[in-house]
């Protein structure tokens, strides 16, 4: 049984990762009810919640279906990052996890996310100030390292459990790599092979497929898998992973009723939790995921992202659902084009 802190997350977890702009409530509903077993909050200013901005703070809502969930943050200030930590302790999430992993220039530029890997002193100190500021378990997320002459992640991984955190999630990438090339997760693998490592370590990183998963988890002995970018219109990957590892065969892939289904479901409650025109708009990131691989797909998709109109957006989803009614998606999850955080 593998465990953060008290929480018990099965034999071998799978994580939903934290995507800026993609793993927010409604998101995550789906995700959860195809079997992740785990989730995070988009990644949260540790400045904006001290400023109590509003996107910040909406970062913050979590709702009973969602547990285990926990709450991200980032920072680059010792002093502000304990104290957003008890902003967000007192929304009462399962836990609150440490982003050093985010390689993007506004973040990283200004020292926080993977620019703490080139600070491994400043990154102890803010760890032990946040672990100190709640008595929730605390997480970190992070990197290799910030490039390939400096791949830390072993001296990391000691000195982060040193100062108390309860389980480490590592991306098999360097910052310079940002999401380019293969992840390597031979460090990962000789991080849970160290006798001095008593915390979970969880991969993260180019998991597209039951297939791959199976082989990763046999190959690098890790505690659970952290997936991002195949779930992104493919929440169906979890529970196809669980299937595969119980049983060695694949699962179906999704209807087209299930891909429908899953889109209305999360563009409904998108509406519902933001409001309506802002619902709207942030799913449209979302259509092409959904129905990845559809021929003729492009004028349903343009009607998609145009409309304002809820019904209106029902309806396409209707239509799209009549004309491919039986159609099959041969391909299964892959990774798609994402330059939010991990």
């Amino acid at each position: 049984m593998v465990k953060i802190g008290n929480i018990e997350l099965g034999e071998f977890p799978l994580l939903l990762a934290p995507m800026e702009d993609v793993s927010d409530p409604p998101f995550r509903q789906v995700c959860k009810e195809n079997g992740a077993d785990m989730m995070y909050t988009e990644f949260i200013s540790s400045e904006g919640l001290i400023r109590d901005a509003y996107k910040s703070k909406q970062k913050l809502d979590i709702f009973p279906y969602e547990r285990p969930i926990g709450v991200q943050l980032f920072g680059s200030d010792v002093d502000t990052m304990a104290e957003c930590t008890k902003i967000a302790t007192a929304v009462n999430p399962d836990l609150i996890d440490i982003n050093y992993g985010c390689p993007v220039k506004k973040v990283a530029c200004k020292g926080a996310g993977a620019a703490l890997l080139q600070d491994i002193p400043m990154m102890v100190k803010m760890t032990a100030a946040v672990v100190n500021a709640t008595e929730l378990p605390v997480t970190v997320k992070t990197r290799l390292g910030w490039n390939d002459e400096t791949k830390n992640i072993e001296e990391v991984a000691e000195r982060l459990q040193d100062v108390g955190i309860k389980a480490l999630t590592i991306h098999g990438r360097t910052r310079a790599q940002m999401y380019k090339g293969e992840a390597d997760w031979r460090l990962i693998a000789k991080i849970k092979e160290n006798p001095r490592i008593n915390i979970p370590i969880f991969g993260n990183g180019d998991i597209d497929s039951p297939e791959k998963a199976l082989e990763y988890r046999n190959r690098y002995g890790i505690d659970g898998i952290m997936i991002g970018r195949a779930a992104i219109g493919y929440p169906w990957i979890f529970n196809e992973i669980k299937h595969y590892f119980a049983t060695g065969e694949n699962l179906a892939a999704p209807s087209m009723k299930q891909r429908v289904d899953a889109c209305r479901q999360h563009l409904k409650f998108s509406i519902e939790w933001k409001n309506e025109r802002l619902g709207i708009l942030e799913m449209r990131r979302h259509y092409s995921n959904y129905f990845k691989g559809l021929p003729h797909f492009k004028e349903h998709r343009m009607k998609l992202v145009q409309s304002l109109e809820p019904e209106e957006l029902f309806s396409i989803l209707d239509d799209v659902l009549v004309e491919f009614d039986g159609y099959f998606l041969e391909t299964k999850a892959k990774k798609v084009d994402y330059a939010g955080v991990d």
